[in-house]
């Protein structure tokens, strides 16, 4: 398959660009830049593959991607959060599976070990997770316990001068390549705490997940535990009970919430540009009504999520933002990023069936983007929780 050039423009219709500083741009610019060069001409033939782009493992490192609010003296990049999700933004721009890729090693392995680790444990994983030199991944969702991870069997007991850890984990992002993964586990007192995994300790395996009409382009695997000797020192001090996995959660939702956005801006984007350029009846296709009725709808919704994740940017950066206003913004961009890449393979008629365009890709992903870190529904029982102040949960 011949690869297109990347033409895209980013839709601001409110001028949200005034908002931003100059680095913040700079950072956008610097990432548009490499999606264009490196993910866009190869990402179509990959996802036909099902196969994960390895080689961008290292790229991303080299480009910041990687825990950039991290303080460098951990390698990271020491940004604030309206840079992160802009470069959220761009990457899932390209594709969701790169994006859930950066996701992952920043916010749900190099996060933890910042948050919750000794001096030594950030000393010696950071840098190499910064860089790109290791890759990571977080293991929650157990086969059994999705939404309710409170739930989770995975085990790890005190055996004396170490510990042994039993248990599955499942749907794990970068599992099949991962060298090391953060593990949430419930010990012998039934307290989850959080515990460090490295690629060869005998007994721990990462079987692929095969059979994706989703995220095809993303590594996932399982993360299957057999007697797994864990040092004492692999264990995560400053942590325990499910707020340690939660509040990584927060951080990645986040991500998502911008990153979903850029998903849905690639979708306009496409379909803006085909309905100027596709003839039918004599006339592009842009000019009748009912195409112009959903592309003024995402711009629209578009506008409206740029606002949001604008807002709770600003609130992250001040020590505001709560995991709940964070649940919406990731629900809101999952939503209209969905409905628009829906819109936009309409417009594109039977071309957008085809991976001639990014449309069908970014639809497919989306269904697992609204799904993982938190389902739409439980999103939308968070809020309701948290304006009632009744648990619907349980």
């Amino acid at each position: 398959m011949a690869a297109k050039t990347d033409q895209f423009q980013s839709p601001d219709y409110y001028l949200l660009d005034e908002l931003l500083t100059e680095e913040q741009k700079l950072i956008r610019h610097s990432v548009r830049s490499y999606v264009k060069k490196e993910i866009s001409p190869i990402i179509e033939d990959y996802a036909q593959r099902a196969e994960f782009p390895i080689q961008i493992v290292k790229q991303l490192g080299d480009l910041g991607c990687y825990g950039p609010t991290i303080p460098v003296q951990y390698g990271g990049g020491g940004l604030d959060y309206i840079s992160y999700g802009l470069m959220m933004q761009e990457l899932e721009r390209g594709d969701s599976g790169i994006r859930s890729a950066a996701s992952v090693q920043g916010s749900l392995v190099m996060y933890p070990i910042y948050a919750y680790g000794s001096e030594e444990q950030k000393n010696k994983y950071l840098p190499k997770l910064a860089s790109g030199e290791w890759l990571g991944c977080f293991g929650l969702t157990e086969p059994d316990h999705g939404s309710n991870p409170s739930g989770m069997l995975t085990k790890l007991t005190d055996a004396g001068d170490h510990y042994i850890l039993n248990g599955a984990k499942m749907w794990i992002s970068n599992a099949p390549f991962a060298h090391v993964a953060i593990v949430w586990a419930k010990n012998d007192s039934g307290e989850i705490v959080g515990v460090i995994v490295e690629r060869g300790m005998k007994g721990f395996s990462t079987p692929t997940i095969h059979g994706k009409w989703s995220l095809r382009a993303s590594a996932t695997g399982e993360l299957v535990f057999d007697n797994v000797v864990i040092p004492k020192e692999n264990v995560l001090p400053n942590i325990k009970g499910l707020k340690g996995p939660l509040g990584c959660l927060s951080k990645a939702r986040y991500g998502i919430a911008w990153g979903a956005l850029g998903a849905a801006m690639d979708c306009y984007d496409t379909a803006l540009r085909y309905s100027q350029e596709r003839m039918q009846f004599d006339r592009p296709i842009g000019g009748f009504q009912l195409q112009q009725k959903k592309l003024a709808e995402m711009i629209t919704e578009i506008t409206k999520a740029q606002l949001l994740v604008w807002r709770l940017g600003v609130l992250m950066n001040e020590g505001k933002a709560t995991a709940q206003q964070i649940s919406m913004a990731k629900r809101n961009s999952c939503e209209i990023a969905t409905n628009i890449a829906r819109d936009a393979r309409q417009i594109l008629g039977g071309m957008g069936i085809t991976g001639e365009y990014s449309v069908m890709r970014h639809m497919m992903n989306l269904e697992s983007v609204i799904t993982y870190e938190g389902t739409h529904d439980i999103h939308l029982l968070i809020t309701g929780m948290d304006i009632t102040g009744f648990n619907a949960f349980k």
